[in-house]
């Protein structure tokens, strides 16, 4: 098999170049850690339905919406042992005056902003129970800097973004757990990215960790949306599980997991 250098891998790898990456994984001794969050949840819905479907023999990461998610949701996933409930901010509303959408942006009083936190982790404890964990997913993957130290301060352990804030440092005892390829064409249709780019990605950060240019015990996230998550998308999934899952090299892990 062929070995891509990364700028390559970013537009044209294949299925053989992601199992020749966890090759070279396997050769060193190392076990690549691979995770999965999911976007926007509220309720159940026939999307929701088809990415448990996906997410039957994986540990699956459901960013909830508190102050929209119904009851009915934690009955959906009853019986599911393997579904984690993260925190996605509060009401999933853009609070930014100007420049990009964010519910944090920084201005905010910290007040309203504590204040949202709490009564976020409170909810979904209510809801969910010991599957709801002190996670925070802030919407747009956007929160400012300026709110960190309030998120230990309101016993939230993790935060997960595309991209961690790196102008601060985190507050001890709190966990950052970034995802890294984001399947939906946000630029484009909003539908898949195609396979390509998405192992092209997932195939970057795997070099990248391997090779010591990225932390080499961090996990690396797949990010979904169920509810615009297209046939392509699904079809990529479909693949990309079982795959991972045979290869001695890869471990799906849980969100539970990561924060230790």
């Amino acid at each position: 098999m062929r070995y891509l250098p990364r700028a390559d891998a970013a537009t044209t790898a294949d299925w053989p170049d992601l199992v020749d990456e966890l090759d070279r994984w396997g050769r060193a001794g190392r076990v690549a850690i691979l995770w999965w969050r999911d976007d926007d949840a509220v309720t159940p819905t026939s999307q929701l339905g088809e990415l448990l479907r996906l997410a039957e023999e994986v540990p699956l990461a459901l960013a909830v919406i508190p102050a929209l998610a119904r009851p009915e949701l934690a009955a959906a996933l009853h019986g599911r042992p393997l579904v984690a409930v993260l925190q996605h901010g509060w009401q999933h509303a853009n609070r930014a005056e100007h420049g990009k959408k964010s519910e944090y942006p920084n201005g905010r009083p910290g007040s309203a902003v504590a204040a949202e936190i709490g009564a976020g982790r409170a909810r979904l404890g209510t809801l969910f129970g010991s599957r709801a964990l002190n996670v925070l997913v802030p919407p747009w993957n956007r929160f400012a800097g300026e709110f960190l130290p309030l998120l230990a301060e309101n016993r939230i352990a993790g935060i997960s973004t595309m991209v961690s804030p790196r102008g601060s440092a985190l507050p001890s005892g709190l966990v950052a757990i970034d995802v890294h390829v984001d399947l939906v064409a946000w630029r484009g249709d909003r539908g898949f990215i195609g396979s390509g780019a998405a192992l092209g990605g997932l195939i970057t950060h795997l070099q990248a960790s391997r090779l010591g240019a990225a932390d080499p015990h961090g996990p690396i996230g797949i990010l979904t949306h169920h509810l615009i998550m297209d046939g392509p998308t699904a079809a990529f999934l479909d693949r990309l599980i079982p795959l991972t899952r045979a290869h001695a090299a890869a471990r799906w892990a849980t969100a539970a997991e990561l924060l230790q």
